[in-house]
Order: structure tokens, then C-alpha cells, then sequence
């Protein structure tokens, strides 16, 4: 069967014809359904309603240590729950700090630690005239939105196969001081899916900085998410703790990782970890901001998941709710969208996206035209500093919201929307 981009006009026009009546028809059907975030589907929250009830009693409420968590104190967070997020991002527990419920505001907090003190004797990075960060694309669009209100000037870099094309952030890196940071979510990326290479991590551990107090934002959010429970279908991510400690750049990364989508996403906990030298600078500066975070929720998480054993059978409760509903969105493109031709998707192991690229042009079209159709999903250039992408052909698919009948309408609505919209523009 030819491609789109192979037929005739007048092919063109009675499939414009076809696909516009089979839009309508949808339109018709007045659905109103979500693809639009990364959150949990309902059944998902519900496998952590007992953790609820892990701390009923006035006794529930003493950690390992004898700390009363209903009163004030414990900065970095109960030892038993630093021992647990130690695990979960593999590092030593007097090297974590316990957060709220969101590692985002972590991050947040870091950048604007790093702007307002310098980072470890540095010069506050707010008294140089511009600084740049360095945004592998497609990513966050969540970190973009943190750079972009700090007015930190946004450098694009080519995502690959294996991470951030090292040869465009080594280049830059070396020839510029004013670059501070780069973004990483290394573990099934977001959007992509990608999981960073041992060489990837070992070059961005080793590399020539211009910058000394450039820093490593490690967002290492779907760190435990696979959707597989075979080890062997599961992505391995060497640990960039030890990369850079072996590189002899020990306080060049931060790790971020919570149970934000092990638990509940409105109560669950976080963590930043890193080197010793930079744990004790962040204390410092945070110990006039807080006393510290909900020990009583850290309690309710170590008496629930328990250790990594208990932490991995959770999600695996996890995988088989998520995988079918990504084996329905990739099975829903390979088959829809077969003959259209300049299209291409990811095939995730894990995490919480598929990311897929329309031709070249027609990336806002296809989401404004399935919006009509009542059918949300994340905004055309989201995935890109400054919501600009310049191919306008990125469009993240979040399929985890949604029930599974609810996914299967939204994923023909969508490969009808991207049919119709590569229809358009070759006739355009």
C-alpha cells in the first residue's frame, strides 16, 4: 500500500473526504476524555490505600529511633526513611535529604539555592549577567518551566538513542562558563523513554566543564517504573553518583527521585541526594526555611513498601495495570498509521510516555483537531524549551489516566486526527 506521501491528488482528496466524515462522526459522540498528564489511573492509587492505615496509634507514630513524629525536628528526614529512598536512588542514607511529596520542588529549591549563594563557595549564580542550561529535546516540560521563571537561558540539545548527544554537550560545556546545569531524567525519559547509556553517564561524569560549579539535575523519577517484570526487559542505568566520584567530580551531580507514582502523587515523599560536602551546604540553607517535612507520612511509607524487595513488588502491581495500556497505544499506532507514512513513535519499557513525531508541521494541528474532538492531550511544543519546538512535530502521548476502554477511544480519535492532518497539509 503506498504512503500518503505517494499518492495522487485526487487520491488525497476522497481520503480528505473519507477521514473528515469519520471526524465528524466522533465529534458526534461528544467524548471528553484525558491524555493530556503523567498521572496514576484510579486502580493505581487504590493499590496504596492501605499505607493509610499503617499509623493509627499514638505508639505507630515512633520511628526506629524513639522520634515522636507527630512534633517538630528531624530535618533530612527519619533514618529509616533516608535508608529507603537510599535504596531507591542508590546512594548512601547520610547522603539524602527526605522531602515532601513533590521532588520537583526540590529542584526548584536547588536552582534557587544556586542562584541566590553559589553552590559549595561558588559566586551566587544570580551575579552573573546571563547564565544557560543545557535542556535535552524532547524533555520536561515541567524542568523547562523552572529555568524559564528563573529567566535562565534555555540551550536545546538533540536527544539520541542512548541520552543527550554528548558530543553537542561536551562542545558546549567545555567553551562555556556561563552554562550551569543540564536536565537529566535518565531512566525511561520523558517523553521518550530512552534510559541513558554507561557511556552517556561516564562522559557527562568526566567532562570538561568551563564551569566549575556546573551542576547534573538527575530527575531519576521512573527509576523503579517498568512496565516488565522479566529483569531482562527492564533498562539498567549506571548510577552517576559513582560515575562522577570515579571521574574525581564528586559534587557535580544532585539526585532527584519520589513515590509521587509508586503511592499517592498528593502525599507522597521525596528526595535530593549527592555528595556528602553538598547534603551539608543544603541542610544549612534549608534548616531556615523548615524544621523539617511530614515524618508521620515518611512512617506510613517505610511500614507500608517496607525495603527495595517490598518497593519492587508494589510496582509490579504497578506494571500490570500500565503495560497493557501501552501495548494498546503502540499496537493503536503501529496499526492506524502504517500507510501514513513520516511518522515515528517510541516503544517504552517503562515510565509514563510515548513520544511520537508527526511529519514535519502538523504536530499542533493534530492536537488542536483531537481537542475538538474531545480528546486532551499535552499541548503541541510542550516537550521543548519556550513550548517551541521548531519541527512542530513532537506530541507526548500519556496513556496512564485513563481506563482502558476510555485509552482505546482516545487512541483512535488521535489516529484519525493525524490522519487527517498529514491529509491537509499534502493538500495544502
Amino acid at each position: 500500500m503506498p504512503t500518503y506521501a505517494e499518492m495522487g491528488r485526487d487520491e488525497l482528496t476522497a481520503l480528505k473526504d473519507e477521514l473528515e466524515r469519520e471526524y465528524g462522526e466522533i465529534k458526534a459522540k461528544g467524548l471528553s476524555l484525558n491524555m493530556a498528564r503523567g498521572k496514576p489511573g484510579a486502580d493505581q492509587l487504590d493499590l496504596s490505600m492501605p499505607m493509610l492505615t499503617a499509623v493509627t496509634t499514638a505508639e505507630d507514630c515512633r520511628a526506629e529511633d524513639g522520634t515522636d513524629c507527630r512534633n517538630y525536628g528531624v530535618l533530612d528526614g527519619l533514618p529509616e526513611a533516608k535508608r529507603f529512598m537510599a535504596a531507591m536512588v542508590e546512594e548512601e542514607p547520610e547522603n539524602i535529604i527526605i522531602g515532601g511529596n513533590s521532588s520537583l520542588t526540590l529542584m526548584y529549591d536547588a536552582v534557587a539555592r544556586c542562584l541566590d549563594f553559589g553552590t559549595l563557595g561558588s559566586k551566587p549564580w544570580c551575579q552573573y549577567e546571563n547564565i544557560k542550561w543545557l535542556c535535552p529535546v524532547p524533555g520536561y516540560d515541567r524542568h523547562f518551566g523552572i529555568t524559564e521563571a528563573f529567566g535562565i537561558e534555555m540551550i536545546p540539545v538533540p536527544m539520541t538513542a542512548d541520552g543527550p548527544d554528548m558530543d553537542e554537550v561536551e562542545r558546549l560545556v567545555a567553551n562555556d562558563a556561563s552554562i550551569k546545569g543540564i536536565w537529566c531524567v535518565p531512566k525511561y525519559s520523558n517523553p521518550g523513554g530512552v534510559t541513558y547509556s554507561d557511556e552517556v553517564v561516564e562522559r557527562l561524569a568526566s567532562m570538561t566543564c568551563a564551569a566549575d560549579d556546573f551542576r547534573i539535575f538527575w530527575d531519576n523519577a521512573y527509576c523503579v517504573h517498568h512496565l516488565y517484570d522479566d529483569a531482562a526487559e527492564q533498562d539498567q542505568l549506571k548510577d552517576i553518583g559513582a560515575a562522577c566520584r570515579a571521574a574525581g567530580n564528586p559534587n557535580r551531580y544532585f539526585k532527584f527521585a519520589s513515590t509521587s507514582k509508586v503511592t499517592h502523587p498528593g502525599a507522597g515523599i521525596s528526595a535530593i541526594a549527592a555528595s556528602a560536602d553538598n547534603i551539608a551546604e543544603i541542610k544549612k540553607r534549608m534548616g531556615v526555611g523548615t524544621i523539617g517535612y511530614d515524618k508521620l507520612n515518611q512512617l506510613r511509607h517505610v511500614k507500608f513498601l517496607r525495603d527495595a524487595e517490598g518497593l519492587a513488588a508494589h510496582m509490579a502491581k504497578h506494571a500490570a495495570i500500565l503495560r497493557p495500556k501501552f501495548e494498546l497505544v503502540v499496537s493503536k499506532l503501529d496499526e492506524g498509521l502504517a500507510e501514513v507514512g513520516g511518522c515515528s513513535w517510541s516503544h517504552p519499557r517503562g515510565g509514563y510516555f510515548v513520544s511520537f513525531d508527526a511529519p514535519e508541521g502538523t504536530a499542533k494541528r493534530i492536537v488542536g483537531l483531537a481537542k475538538e474532538a474531545g480528546v486532551t492531550m499535552t499541548g503541541a511544543g510542550a516537550t521543548w524549551p519556550y513550548k517551541n519546538d521548531p519541527q512542530n512535530s513532537n506530541i507526548r502521548i500519556a496513556p496512564t489516566l485513563p481506563p482502558l476502554d476510555e485509552l482505546d477511544a482516545a487512541m483512535d480519535v488521535f489516529v484519525c486526527c493525524v490522519k487527517l492532518a498529514c491529509v491537509e497539509q499534502l493538500l495544502a
